[in-house]
């Protein structure tokens, strides 16, 4: 068995899409239109998961509710200062900025997405 995608609604898909692409090198490997939506799946640079965004043609003004139950995704990064510099010349901001984890210098960060939904950013230097 293996996991194949994560779906998300989203209220922009340009947006969610720049968003995607442009900070986790996330590629469009398919775009699916249904009855009453367009779906977009994204891979990540190994191609070993997906994220699937979901533009509904009757999206709510106010965008989503995310819910209690979900928390967040998480991507790992090489380097979390390249990632810092490629986050601000983009326009995103932290969340919570980075910080050490382990105390032993990995470390963590969180940004959210154009609809809100939560991302860990790791660089694991060390566990």
């Amino acid at each position: 068995m293996k996991f194949l995608h994560t779906m998300i609604r989203v209220k922009d898909i340009d947006s969610s899409l720049r968003f995607y692409t442009t900070l986790f090198n996330m590629k469009q490997v398919e775009k699916r239109r249904l009855e009453d939506c367009w779906l977009y799946f994204l891979s990540d640079e190994d191609n070993t998961c997906q994220i699937e965004l979901t533009y509904n043609d009757e999206t709510p003004d106010e965008g989503y509710q995310i819910g209690n139950g979900f928390g967040h995704f998480a991507f790992k990064v090489d380097s979390m200062e390249e990632f810092t510099s490629k986050l601000k010349e983009s326009g995103y901001e932290y969340l919570y900025e980075p910080f050490d984890l382990t105390g032993k210098g990995s470390n963590i960060a969180f940004i959210k997405d154009p609809d809100g939904y939560e991302i860990e950013l790791i660089e694991k230097v060390q566990w």
